[in-house]
């Protein structure tokens, strides 16, 4: 009995120290076998933000599509699967365009295991080196490329339907859902497979959303699809940050430049599995939350009828003499105090393939990805430098004559081809365009002294003092966009010659944009403002007809203030407006009969280009006497409310004929604004007198004894 009550009492003992065991060092990890919850982030289709102009036009919305979607779990097996894709390929039609050779190998192999076997012989297999997983993927290569022609032609219709199904539910990641079909489902498709949902685990019907752009303006950017996902050289950067491979991201532009705002909050989701890793349940952690809604500075009313008005002069040039190096044309308008970009146009002019004809396409990137030179138009910024560094003087005159430095040739004003002595002083030398006063004053900045014939002599920091100073107009500089891509242009290190040129714009390149906020800084008294795209940030819309509330205004930013007085801008000032307005200024017929007074500045570059041959694509042809056309400006000349650039690369091959087609678009540019303007302030007011806040309702206007009569 002793030995049998010792026997008992062992056992037990080892009994409880299992249990102890069990429960206190084990527990947690039996725990977890048990329950084995994985908490992931899945793509629940949440839509992407809209993206709205100033006054609320939808330029990008989403359309709601009927999908069909997999989701896998880690312990799907192949052969489930592909019994599901069987079964779905009698529901849908499914393209069968993107499979490629390797699916079909794959296919084939997974469907003839017996035959591919046979693919590489056991003498071969033999002959094999290196471990066991080695030379089993090497079996898996030669039996692949065994496959024949005849084997993958042998799929039928249906069959070839089940490899694109399964190829999409492949391509997915565990509890990640994935885009079977979406976009062209069909009702009836959708119903089938709704009623059948219990028959195939996994599938789900839901809604997918398709971007739809309004506008084809290039700078609102595109997003990737379902089936690109993510592009590979950014795919660690969106997958650090709870993306999935085949989410939707912006491609480029302003979807690429605020894709945090646009993507939006997708569902977190707890999914609880079981012991084998089945899932059991699935609990809802973070409901998904739309991306927010972009409101752009763009008015797409003024920027729609500016883009006809540049695309109509553009295929006018085109079609016109000398313009076999004419591709584009550019135009900015922007509010010189905020920074708000009103219009971005750029247009390409390009041949169609089949109708031989010119045709217009967008181009507006360009307006800040590519640079140019500018001509006359930075004169403004080489007097302000004159005025800083002591090369000129307010009022002071200048003769304007013919200049001979050294050996080279006799320099000229355009309107002094003569070479007539003709005093000037600062305010007609803008409004003139006097190419010798700004000669004369780059030379005061670089302390030299010209005499006719002689050698000069500039200090050798000269260049440097200019660019700088241009730079603080914005001249050769970013300007501060909310937008990827943009370029500084170019201008590098001058010698004498390079600074003369440079003083009258024939040397450093400059983007549309950049002259745009130059032009403004001057507007604006002296601040250089960032140009910006965004104007607010908006919640996502809670019915998707009123907007939601405001998250976020983008601030006014200031980059810097030029170190010009206010007196020496307004000297400026006075001579762009005597562009317009002086008896000989370059532009004097252009707003004569307006309502409004406003400033501006004319300019012509030569330039060169090489353009594609058209009889031979692979090759170019160079013309190394080419016009740039541009023209800046502002109005109202009191109060700006905008600022404009024009640019026209190349306008011309011939140096000796051009016609002043940037006016032409200016005049027409500024005068539909005003046009426009006057139109919104007239439907204003009759909002205000005629729209009723609310409806209607009798008992606000009687009282409750009163008689309620129709009347």
């Amino acid at each position: 009995m002793n030995l049998l009550f010792l026997s008992i009492f062992i056992l037990f003992s080892i009994l409880i120290l299992r249990l102890g065991y069990l429960q206190i060092v084990k527990s947690e990890e039996y725990v977890m076998a048990l329950e084995r919850k994985e908490e992931v982030s899945v793509n629940t289709s949440v839509p992407r933000g809209r993206i709205f102009d100033r006054d609320g036009r939808i330029l990008v919305d989403n359309e709601p599509k009927n999908a069909i979607t997999y989701t896998k779990t880690s312990s799907t097996t192949t052969q489930e699967m592909l019994d599901i894709a069987e079964k779905l390929a009698l529901l849908i039609e499914q393209d069968t365009n993107r499979t490629t050779i390797g699916d079909k190998r794959d296919f084939w192999i997974l469907n003839n295991k017996e035959e591919a076997a046979k693919k590489v012989t056991e003498k071969e297999i033999a002959k094999l080196e290196g471990d066991a997983s080695e030379i089993q993927r090497e079996i898996n290569r030669l039996t692949r490329e065994r496959v024949t022609d005849e084997e993958l032609n042998s799929f039928s219709k249906h069959e070839l339907e089940v490899l694109a199904i399964y190829r999409e539910m492949m391509s997915g990641y565990a509890f990640s859902p994935q885009i079977i079909k979406s976009g062209d489902v069909t009702e009836e498709e959708f119903a089938a497979v709704s009623e059948r949902l219990g028959e195939l685990p996994g599938v789900n019907t839901t809604t997918d959303w398709e971007r739809v752009r309004k506008s084809y303006n290039t700078i609102l950017g595109t997003t990737t699809t379902p089936d690109q996902g993510i592009p590979s050289e950014q795919l660690e950067y969106y997958l650090t940050r709870g993306y999935s491979r085949n989410d939707r991201v912006g491609k480029s532009f302003i979807e690429q430049y605020y894709e945090e705002l646009l993507q939006g909050q997708k569902t977190v989701v707890k999914n609880v599995k079981d012991r084998t890793g089945k899932v059991i349940e699935t609990k809802t952690v973070q409901e998904g939350i739309p991306g927010k809604d972009l409101i752009l500075t763009i008015d797409s009313e003024l920027n729609s009828a500016l883009e006809d008005i540049v695309s109509e002069k553009l295929l006018e040039l085109k079609n016109g003499p000398n313009s076999q190096a004419l591709n584009e044309a550019y135009l900015v308008m922007m509010n010189p105090k905020t920074g708000e970009i009103l219009s971005l146009v750029g247009k390409r002019v390009a041949r169609n393939k089949d109708t031989g004809k010119y045709e217009i396409r967008d181009y507006s990137f360009g307006t800040f990805s590519g640079a140019y030179m500018a001509g006359s138009t930075v004169k403004m910024a080489t007097l302000l430098t004159g005025y800083q560094e002591g090369g000129a003087r307010i009022g002071e005159t200048k003769i304007d004559e013919g200049i001979k430095i050294a050996n080279d040739n006799m320099k000229s004003s355009v309107f002094n081809r003569s070479y007539n002595r003709i005093p000037m002083n600062d305010i007609e030398a803008i409004g003139r365009s006097s190419n010798v006063y700004m000669w004369k004053t780059a030379i005061g900045i670089g302390n030299g002294t010209y005499q006719r014939g002689k050698s000069l002599s500039l200090k050798s920091t000269t260049f440097d003092i200019m660019k700088n100073s241009f730079e603080s107009f914005g001249l050769g500089s970013l300007t501060g966009v909310d937008l990827p891509g943009e370029v500084s242009g170019y201008s590098s290190r001058a010698d004498l010659s390079d600074i003369l040129d440079y003083s009258i714009g024939q040397f450093a390149t400059y983007t549309p944009l950049q002259l745009a906020q130059y032009v403004s800084t001057i507007a604006n008294d002296g601040y250089r403002v960032a140009p910006k795209i965004l104007k607010e940030v908006r919640e996502p819309s809670p019915d998707g007809e009123i907007f939601g509330r405001v998250a976020e205004e983008t601030p006014v930013k200031v980059l810097n203030r030029i170190k010009n007085t206010d007196e020496e801008i307004d000297r400026i000032k006075k001579g762009m407006y005597y562009t317009y307005y002086g008896p000989r200024g370059t532009a004097r017929t252009l707003f004569k009969d307006a309502d409004f007074k406003a400033a501006g500045k004319t300019g012509t570059a030569q330039s060169s280009a090489s353009v594609p041959n058209p009889n031979d694509p692979t090759k170019y042809i160079f013309y190394p006497n080419t016009i740039n056309l541009s023209h800046v400006g502002y109005a109202p000349f009191d109060d700006p409310e905008i600022a404009y650039a024009v640019l026209i690369p190349n306008v011309s091959t011939n140096p000796g004929k051009y016609t002043q087609a940037q006016n032409d678009i200016v005049e027409a540019a500024v005068m539909k604004y005003f046009e426009l303007k006057e139109k919104k302030e007239k439907d204003a007011e009759f909002d205000d007198v005629f729209k009723i806040k609310k409806p209607f309702n009798k008992d606000d206007i009687l009282g409750e004894d009163d008689e309620k009569t129709d009347e």
